[in-house]
């Protein structure tokens, strides 16, 4: 068996970034992984345009503060010239967890918590080179998301119910590519949906609030960052917040924890949905979204064993096909769909006309 075979081209990435010292540090950094070579770097967002044509890289790093033309500018006319996978990097402040959620809407792949020295960065390291190699196999989306629900106005409250434990309970989980897909479905939900909604979502600690209150605008449902004690509502979507895994007691309020991280990720959604299914059984309807990694396989095949529902998000609409995958290759989707038929998929399940066992363990 031949031992030379040809080691694929390493991935070529452009930093943008208008600190002089991050734009080295980082470089020099990425330059260690051998499946990454750092082809040029660039001050800011009109040099970036100018170095695109010429050096051709596969995925680009791109800040969001930056003279001359800022990164969400930038992002824009990448997207609409030279489209190609971006990560952006992010501070964490409330402002910068906004702006990220905008560079996602406008077709970032994802993002990285911006570093801010040298020992941060080298700390950093592990997650941005899985995140630019995850980037390079991406599918960037240029189109514009879905028109959005005409959400009541912010003065009209909304409709929140008490939880009919005879009910459902909706789980959607999602990773890379995620808070754009779930801008997309969320809106698409009614206020009547008739079950609560808990959403998992890969994302660090200080962007959670921010992807929340961004749906909460968007939707008829009110969605919020999960707090411990929080009740489940029919009417109610709760946003695991970052950095924490999501359970429920057994009176089904939420339960937040810092166990370690599953599948490297916290919150996970194997600990979410196994918590689900011991208390639902087969009356959860889990939805799985574009992501990478197999988080969700594990829980989604003992779900759909035991009877429950599970939704896999096609490969033509995600931006990595990579958790819907693993779900489907392990046998345990009982629907695949491309994204813009997920939501009515979700409400004809939910309102069909299906006799909801009494099986909740719930008091």
């Amino acid at each position: 068996m031949p031992t030379n075979l040809p080691l694929a081209a390493p991935i070529r990435v452009l930093v943008v970034d208008d600190s002089a010292f991050m734009r080295f540090a980082i470089s020099q950094q990425l330059n260690q992984d051998e499946q990454i070579t750092v082809v040029g770097a660039a001050p800011d967002g009109r040099e970036a345009l100018r170095q695109i044509p010429l050096l051709l890289p596969d995925v680009i790093t791109l800040d969001v503060e930056m003279p001359r033309m800022d990164g969400l500018t930038a992002l824009r006319e990448i997207m609409r010239l030279y489209p190609r996978p971006v990560l952006m990097f992010s501070s964490l402040t409330q402002q910068g967890a906004a702006q990220t959620l905008e560079a996602l809407n406008l077709g970032a792949v994802d993002f990285i918590p911006k570093p801010q020295n040298r020992v941060d960065i080298r700390a950093a390291m592990s997650e941005m080179s899985a995140k630019i190699k995850a980037a390079a196999q991406a599918r960037v989306r240029t189109s514009p998301p879905a028109p959005a629900f005409a959400a009541p106005a912010e003065s009209t409250p909304k409709s929140l119910r008490p939880y009919d434990k005879i009910a459902p309970l909706l789980c959607i989980a999602a990773s890379t590519g995620g808070p754009r897909a779930l801008q997309e479905i969320i809106p698409a939900l009614p206020a009547n949906l008739p079950a609560p909604v808990l959403i998992i979502q890969h994302m660090p600690a200080g962007f959670t609030r921010s992807l929340a209150e961004r749906l909460n605008n968007l939707s008829a449902l009110r969605v919020k960052e999960a707090e411990a004690g929080d009740a489940l509502l029919t009417g109610q979507a709760l946003l695991a917040p970052g950095g924490f895994h999501l359970t429920l007691d057994e009176e089904g309020r939420v339960q937040l924890n810092q166990k370690p991280p599953v599948h490297g990720v916290r919150p996970a959604v194997d600990v979410t949905l196994h918590a689900l299914h011991a208390h639902f059984g087969s009356n959860l309807l889990a939805v799985i979204l574009t992501g990478m990694g197999t988080d969700g396989t594990y829980s989604a095949a003992a779900l759909h064993n035991a009877g429950g529902y599970v939704i896999a998000e096609d490969e033509s609409t995600c931006a990595v096909w990579g958790m819907p995958r693993s779900v489907v290759e392990a046998g345990a989707a009982d629907a695949i769909l491309p994204r813009p038929q997920i939501a009515a998929a979700i409400q004809q399940h939910l309102t069909k006309g299906k006799t909801w066992k009494q099986n909740s363990t719930l008091r």
